[in-house]
């Protein structure tokens, strides 16, 4: 056999080595109390920095000013109260009345579901039509994280969150009229008198083999919606009652 620390030739049964002296039970258990003491450490370093990691997380969630300016504060419960009424008239709307389609907020969403149509349009035919969607749902997560990241304001990026869900409400009516196309479309012209693919959501789902579940789909929307607004009013609440304390 071989010495474990100078490498020299020793006898299979020999206890310590007579070149350099160890005695090899020691030597042996002392290079496994050593590993024990690397794995017993590697594995704190990574509990302390998943820790770090989540309060890093909590602080940029739900972080408030030391002193809250009243002004600044009852602005925000007023903001609060708004987006709560009006959360609750998406919620209480059928898909079929289109109310998210009649409000004030869908002329906000449009244009940018129609800029997603243009930045999609390097892309195949089928992801060019779903970029209209996909473009009304991505600025307000853009901007959640320009409040969060940038501006270093989480309430108004509670505001924002529930802007992104809102817009799931908006393109509810759009996908249960897959089949009916009866809803009246930018120019004023309806999805049964317009060409095969002016509908966005009857090209998807008729591409993809789903047009059969447009209305379970719009349904699943408008549920994704209705969660994201609580979520939103629970953050935005939770800040305020901090902001509350430090008044």
């Amino acid at each position: 056999m071989l010495c474990p620390k100078c490498n020299q030739p020793c006898s299979d049964k020999a206890t310590e080595c007579r070149h350099c002296g160890i005695i090899f039970s020691k030597y042996y258990r002392l290079m496994e109390e050593r590993a024990e003491r690397r794995a017993n450490a590697s594995e704190v370093k990574v509990i302390d920095t998943t820790g770090s990691r989540i309060r890093e997380v909590k602080q940029l969630l739900f972080e408030v000013e030391d002193e809250v300016n009243p002004f600044v504060f009852w602005g925000r419960i007023v903001l609060f109260v708004i987006i709560v009424i009006y959360g609750a008239k998406f919620c209480l709307a059928s898909i079929a009345s289109n109310y998210a389609g009649q409000s004030f907020l869908h002329l906000v969403n449009l244009p940018f579901h129609e800029a997603g149509h243009v930045l999609f349009t390097p892309f195949p035919r089928l992801l060019t039509s779903l970029g209209g969607t996909l473009g009304q749902l991505l600025i307000p997560l853009i901007c959640m994280f320009a409040m969060l990241l940038q501006a270093r304001n989480p309430f108004g990026a509670s505001i924002c969150f529930w802007w992104f869900g809102q817009n799931f409400f908006d393109i509810a009516p759009y996908i249960n009229d897959a089949r009916s196309l009866s809803l009246p479309l930018l120019g004023g012209n309806v999805g049964s008198r317009s060409p095969y693919g002016f509908h966005d959501w009857e090209y998807i789902l008729g591409e993809t083999g789903l047009l059969r579940y447009d209305h379970f789909l719009a349904g699943t929307a408008v549920a994704v919606g209705m969660m994201i607004f609580f979520l939103a009013y629970a953050w935005g609440a939770y800040l305020l009652f901090r902001q509350y304390q430090n008044l």
